[in-house]
């Protein structure tokens, strides 16, 4: 029994890329591609990059820094409205 055919690392990078970028599923892109599923997750361990973990933390600390500025703004809005509420409540009688 022979090795099968052989890709080249282009070939399978597309192949990758289409699972990883453009969202098809493995088993779509393995069935287009004729290839079988073992042999696709294999190419993607070997050619799709990690992203960069670091990347990630950095842009979780930012999205952080952003949410707590938007929660001290909505915490002084809301604080100055339950004073209005009192002022008004105040002058109504």
């Amino acid at each position: 029994m022979g090795k099968g055919i052989r890709y080249t690392d282009e070939f399978k990078r597309d192949a990758v890329a289409q699972v990883k970028e453009r969202g098809y599923s493995v088993k779509d892109v393995s069935e287009r591609l004729g290839i079988c599923t073992k042999s696709m997750y294999d190419w993607i361990r070997k050619f799709h990059e990690p992203e960069d973990p670091s990347a990630d933390i950095s842009d979780q600390a930012q999205e952080n820094r952003r949410l707590r500025a938007e929660l001290r703004r909505v915490t002084e809005e809301r604080d100055i409205l339950k004073k209005a509420t009192v002022y008004f409540a105040r002058e109504a009688k």
